[in-house]
């Protein structure tokens, strides 16, 4: 296994999505594309005292490489323990959350929080920094919580060591609302000499362009995007090639194309452990701008098994 992690803008990243990027959606975008994945934000606490829950979101497999373990922990050393933890599993590369604006998160202190105390943040990376050594640790951050502090913040991660920064350019009490300020991620590149990575307000190819363009960002990360359409990194990759001969899917995928990307994401849901709850929370999002898509969600609560699952699929997305 390559121990360099591979950060382009020729290669698209899927985020760590809470709830979503388990296995089997992981290995879907990367067989679409993804060239490197991350987990679900995993717990530093549920890691230190084994929490099932926290254990659940560490299954992986030899296909899903390069694989990015998002962490979130705002106690040092639950943090070191779940470092040492993660590095006896064989966990390559992590990434601090520091980003997550969502309540149930900031509110223990962690996510996006940790911007309101950034000398508390900078301790928990030089933590993880010296857990797994060079070329390992990324850190995910928004402009800050309540006002723009992510140039001095970014000069102070380089200083620590991190490998790449993630920049979603929003304040963290904005939460999702707002525009994303792609400027921003541009003048932080012109303040540091780390990658960095940009999040936020991606929700199709061409505005993954958009944004590498306004921004020279280091490489892009897809996050709703993704959620709503996989080939979101195909048409990437198409679009950054300039190699496209036929109309790119970004808003909706063709009937046959999306029928055989949700066929594809429950074949990987039954090998790798996902439940119907959640295939069903995905379909939705998938078929939302298709014509069928009332009818569709409204059969789909009554599915309780993968037979009926695919029996709707093929129902509404014919062969």
């Amino acid at each position: 296994m390559s121990q360099i992690l591979p950060i382009s803008p020729a290669l698209p990243w899927l985020a760590p999505l809470a709830g979503y990027s388990d296995l089997a959606f992981r290995l879907l975008c990367r067989e679409l594309g993804a060239a490197v994945c991350c987990t679900e934000m995993v717990s530093a606490k549920g890691l230190a005292h084994n929490g099932p829950g926290s254990n659940i979101l560490l299954k992986t497999c030899p296909q899903d490489q390069p694989l990015v373990l998002q962490l979130f922990g705002a106690e040092g050393k639950t943090v070191d323990l779940a470092m040492l933890r993660l590095l006896e599993l064989g966990f390559n590369w992590f990434d601090l959350n520091a980003g997550c604006p969502v309540p149930k998160v900031t509110r223990t202190g962690c996510g996006a929080a940790m911007l309101k105390d950034p000398e508390h943040l900078l301790s928990i990376v030089k933590i993880m920094r010296k857990r797994a050594g060079s070329g390992k640790v990324g850190v995910k951050i928004r402009l800050g919580w309540d006002k723009p502090i992510f140039l001095e913040l970014a000069l102070k991660l380089e200083e620590v060591g991190i490998d790449w920064l993630t920049l979603h350019p929003r304040l963290g009490c904005q939460g999702f609302r707002g525009q994303a300020d792609w400027q921003a991620i541009a003048k932080l590149r012109q303040k540091i000499s780390l990658p960095v990575i940009a999040s936020g307000d991606l929700h199709s190819a061409q505005d993954a362009i958009d944004c590498l363009s306004i921004s020279k960002a280091s490489g892009v990360m897809f996050a709703r995007g993704a959620m709503s359409n996989p080939a979101i990194f195909q048409n990437f990759i198409r679009l950054q090639s300039k190699s496209a001969s036929v109309k790119l899917d970004d808003e909706t995928a063709p009937a046959k194309k999306l029928g055989w990307i949700i066929r594809r994401h429950i074949e990987l849901a039954r090998r790798h452990g996902s439940s119907i709850m959640l295939m069903r929370s995905f379909i939705p999002r998938y078929v939302k701008n298709m014509n069928m898509a009332k009818a569709m969600r409204k059969e789909l609560v009554k599915q309780d098994n993968w037979e009926g699952l695919l029996g709707l699929v093929d129902k509404h997305l014919p062969y």
